[in-house]
Parts: C-alpha cells; sequence; structure tokens
C-alpha cells in the first residue's frame, strides 16, 4: 500500500514536518508537488502518480486544505477506472464535501471547523483540535495538536448522532498513525 499526500498550496517544508511528525518512517509515502501543479485537480494528481502506481495497488489519500478538493476526486476516479481506495483522511478540507463507497475521515482546526464540515459528511470518525489552532499548525505539527477523536454510530439514520459519539482525548498526530495502520497491509 501507498499513501497519496496531497498538501494545500504552501511551502514544501510544512509537509516534510506533518510526515515526521506523524513519526510513521516505515510507511511509503507519495507527496504530490502542490507547489508545481494544481492539487485540487484530480486529472493532475492521477497523471503525477502514474509512474509511481501500479492497478492492483491499495492507496491511502490524505489531504489538506486545497487537496482535500483534488484527493477526494482522484480517490474517486482512482477507484472507478479499478484502483483500490483504502482510505481518505481530509484535514482541514472546510466546505468539502466527502462521500464516497471507501471509509473518509476528517479532522479540523477547532470545534467550528468540525461542526460545520461535518454537514458536508462526516465520516464515522473525526478528529477536531482543542483548544484551536491556526489552520496551517494543523499541518505542520501534528504531533503537538491536542484535542477530541470522535467516533459515531455507524447507523445513518440517526438524526443526533452527536449525543451518542464517543469522544477521547488525544493529538492530531496520533488520529492520523492510528489510521495508517489500521489500512496498512
Amino acid at each position: 500500500m501507498k499513501i497519496i499526500v496531497c498538501p494545500g498550496m504552501h511551502s514544501p517544508r510544512l509537509t516534510d514536518t506533518f510526515i515526521a511528525g506523524l513519526d510513521r518512517p516505515e510507511q511509503t509515502f507519495v507527496i504530490f508537488p502542490s507547489d508545481r501543479l494544481p492539487v485540487y485537480s484530480p486529472h493532475h494528481i492521477l497523471e503525477f502518480l502514474q509512474p509511481h502506481l501500479s492497478q492492483g495497488l491499495p492507496l491511502l489519500w490524505i489531504g489538506f486544505s486545497a487537496g482535500v478538493v483534488g484527493a477526494i476526486a482522484a480517490a474517486t476516479q482512482w477507484q472507478t477506472q479499478g484502483g483500490i481506495t483504502r482510505s481518505l483522511i481530509a484535514i482541514d478540507g472546510w466546505g468539502v464535501p466527502l462521500y464516497g463507497n471507501f471509509p473518509i475521515y476528517r479532522l479540523s482546526h477547532d470545534y467550528f471547523t468540525h461542526w460545520s464540515s461535518a454537514l458536508l459528511g462526516r465520516g464515522s470518525e473525526s478528529f477536531y483540535a482543542d483548544p484551536p489552532v491556526e489552520h496551517l499548525d494543523l499541518w505542520r505539527s501534528p504531533n503537538t495538536i491536542a484535542g477530541y477523536w470522535i467516533a459515531s454510530p455507524s447507523d445513518p439514520s440517526d438524526m443526533n448522532r452527536d449525543s451518542l459519539s464517543t469522544c477521547s482525548s488525544t493529538t492530531a498526530a496520533a488520529f492520523v498513525a492510528t489510521l495508517i495502520d489500521r489500512y496498512t497491509d
């Protein structure tokens, strides 16, 4: 399995610190060059990935900010073309609808972003920073960002899911690392 990272539109150094903060050196990360190509374009993402992938290779997608736009579309298209999408982790993709036939997880830099983003697809588990942090801080140093891991019931017909959710304290890095471990062969 490979982990595809679709950063936002910022310095590549921030993505390097994000990956270092996850403390997963044995994982294979393929980082989309958002400083040279439009990260919100699934066409550009899949074209860039062509030499790195074989059709049967399962992928886990991580998107941040504008990268969430490209990641969700590319992950869906990858699956439509016969590829395997294990999961998508959307980090601060505020305003991006997140639906797919694969597991989707959201991380948000504050409770308002967590709550308002959930209106566009929450996934069964999510994380929000508490105390709130700046948008780029969530990407720059996930190992220092404390907050809450929310696990909601799997029944989508339950309209009052927040009252039935379980909540535990963790860091953004621990949340992401646990998800990576869950989907790694």
